[in-house]
């Protein structure tokens, strides 16, 4: 049985459950600095991890003010955070050459060099910059596959490495055994798949129905096949033939527990797409959200407080959320558990020291 750290505030053990549930939520935060209130929530327990974007490296002296903040939020908690950044190179790159950072490139010219020498080149580059800077999670590699050239969130910005299943399989195997050479965990995106969409998840509802093709899914089983997959992020995507409910996604019981879990046989940890996004937030309570995302499958869920016209999550709403519903009997405390084991494993695998911490 996997034991659960004692976390005390104000004198008083934290209940297990709030623990488990923190474990489950990975924010966005302000600033270049130390967010106080983010730090009294490291320190609950309440959040699992914390996902940084441009707007959180300092102008200057960048690598060590930056390396500082990772490391006394990281320094702070009970449970060791996932720090995470999507680091993809090219134009989705939070550590820009402006800022003293190596630089990189995009997926699809790196799918586009003859050998793979540049892949592990770059990947190699970007995961030691992440593991000097004490991140541990690169939301990457994109492994959608570049179907419509139109697409404007896959191809516009050159994020797949390729249009061809086999050349995106093997591209982001070697992407992600360098990332595992340095200990950086990888997030393979966007299942089920989002290279034949022809609409933006962040400013709407994507429906991939008459556009999706099944050899999308390659580049997810060969890469569990070959045991190279940790964690994936799921697509807010909607595709009517695969969930006739139409949910997107990342609230799609058919899509990630039959189809990722069931069908391609993984049970690592899946984190979801923004949840702040408006493919979710336009047609969804907060609320319902929450319970269809956990019960189709997501370990953790993402509220990056980065999204222009979404309203912002706090913590403490969103842990009451999953806490109401699971008192209430609409989550039950097994699903909360089935996360809580994913998530510690991974932690434990590349997060703690030793297994005994």
């Amino acid at each position: 049985m996997m034991m659960i750290p004692v976390l005390v505030c104000g004198g008083q053990a934290v209940d297990s459950l709030d623990i488990k549930i923190g474990q489950m939520i990975l924010i966005g935060v302000p600033g270049t600095g130390i967010d106080d209130a983010v730090m009294a929530e490291v320190k609950q327990g309440k959040v699992g991890g914390i996902l940084f974007f441009e707007k959180n490296i300092p102008p200057t002296n960048s690598f060590d003010a930056f390396s500082r903040v990772i490391w006394q939020y990281q320094s702070s908690a009970a449970i060791p955070l996932f720090m995470c950044i999507d680091q993809e190179g090219g134009r989705v790159n939070r550590l820009k050459t402006k800022y003293g950072f190596p630089r990189s490139v995009t997926a699809a010219e790196m799918g586009a060099a003859e050998t793979k020498d540049t892949v592990r080149y770059y990947a190699r580059t970007t995961a030691a910059t992440l593991a000097g800077l004490g991140l541990n999670v690169n939301f990457a590699p994109c492994v959608d596959l570049a179907s419509n050239p139109d697409n404007p969130v896959i191809a516009k910005f050159g994020r797949a490495f390729s249009a061809d299943e086999v050349r995106v399989t093997e591209r982001a195997a070697d992407f992600i055994r360098e990332h595992r050479r340095l200990n950086v965990i990888t997030v393979p995106k966007h299942f089920p798949g989002h290279g034949s969409s022809d609409a933006d998840t962040h400013l709407g509802m994507a429906d991939v129905t008459a556009t999706w093709e099944e050899r999308e899914l390659v580049p997810y089983q060969h890469l569990i096949e070959q045991g190279l997959v940790d964690a994936v992020m799921s697509a807010h995507i909607v595709n009517r033939k695969l969930d006739p409910e139409g949910h997107p996604g990342t609230l799609s019981s058919a899509m990630l527990d039959g189809m990722l879990r069931k069908k391609l046989g993984f049970d690592g940890v899946v984190f979801s797409d923004d949840m702040q996004m408006h493919a979710i937030t336009r047609h969804y309570g907060l609320e319902q959200a929450i319970q269809l995302a956990i019960s189709a499958g997501i370990d953790v869920m993402t509220f990056s407080n980065n999204i222009k016209q979404s309203e912002e999550r706090t913590v403490d709403r969103v842990h009451r959320v999953i806490k109401d519903l699971v008192q209430s009997g609409k989550i039950s405390k097994e699903r909360i558990d089935k996360s809580y084991r994913r998530i510690m494993a991974l932690k434990r695998q590349y997060l703690y020291d030793d297994v005994n911490r």
